[in-house]
């Protein structure tokens, strides 16, 4: 006996809600930004990759080396819903929940869905120490 109209809509219905349940729960798997050290971070000049990036871990900062002896930091806080982008990959920043990638060079988007970039952060260097602070 085929299903009626009304138990493939039923079926199709719940389907849905379980997907979209699923995609929503996974906003829940970043460390929220008000958990982490938000105070000026230190990292090693030479632990920042040329071409690349470091996440540093308990801060609230991310800082590249787009070009040699160029740093730019950025916080972490992904503009699109706010979870922690907590990668630097081929030259780009991600972010974990919904795949957006931001630029190592000036944090724009250059794959959404966020819509605008990372917030930028002040690099000082002071010999072989960068510190990284919230603008």
């Amino acid at each position: 006996m085929s299903p009626t109209r009304r138990e493939v809509l039923r079926t199709v219905g719940s389907v849905t809600a379980l997907a979209a349940t699923s995609a929503v729960a996974g906003c829940n798997t970043f460390q929220n930004s008000n958990d982490v050290h938000t105070g000026p971070a230190t990292v090693k000049a030479a632990d920042v990759p040329v071409g690349g990036g470091v996440v540093i871990d308990g801060t609230n900062f991310v800082v590249t080396q787009p070009t040699k002896g160029t740093f730019k930091g950025f916080v972490r806080v992904c503009p699109h819903a706010g979870c922690q982008v907590d990668e630097v990959h081929d030259g780009a920043i991600l972010c974990p929940c919904h795949g957006s990638k931001f630029a190592i060079t000036d944090g724009h988007v250059t794959q959404g869905p966020a819509t605008s970039g990372l917030g930028k952060a002040t690099v000082t260097q002071k010999g072989e120490t960068l510190t990284i602070s919230g603008s």
